[in-house]
């Protein structure tokens, strides 16, 4: 597929998606025209990586850890540094506070809406 239909199926603008290809994040094939080819995969991977980019995790980090993500999985960290180690730890938690804090927001609401429709 051309980039105008991944941007446009991820929700994410061709530029961000060139960013993407400069940081290594996703690597479309180039047809013999020069143009850009993005295989059915890369909408799942762009998704996942404007999910970690939403959490707070800079690209580079993300990068390492793509592979990790694939089925089956590979997991290479040959250059895994104990700040990056230490990067991921902290991140994970502040994501658990985050999703614990939707939780119950979503909780609440659900039981406004309830009492809501109960009125009706």
């Amino acid at each position: 597929m051309r980039i105008g239909e991944l941007a446009r199926r991820t929700e994410t603008s061709p530029r961000l998606l060139r960013y993407y290809e400069q940081q290594g994040l996703i690597t479309p094939s180039r047809e013999a025209n020069g143009y850009r080819s993005y295989d059915e995969y890369l909408v799942d991977r762009v998704l996942q990586i404007r999910g970690l980019l939403d959490a707070g995790l800079p690209t580079r980090i993300i990068k390492q850890i793509l592979p990790c993500l694939d089925t089956p999985r590979t997991i290479h960290f040959a250059d895994a540094t104990p700040e990056m180690l230490a990067t991921l730890e902290s991140e994970t938690d502040r994501m658990t506070r985050r999703i614990l804090c939707l939780t119950r927001n979503r909780d609440a609401i659900r039981e406004y809406l309830d009492v809501v429709k109960s009125l009706s």
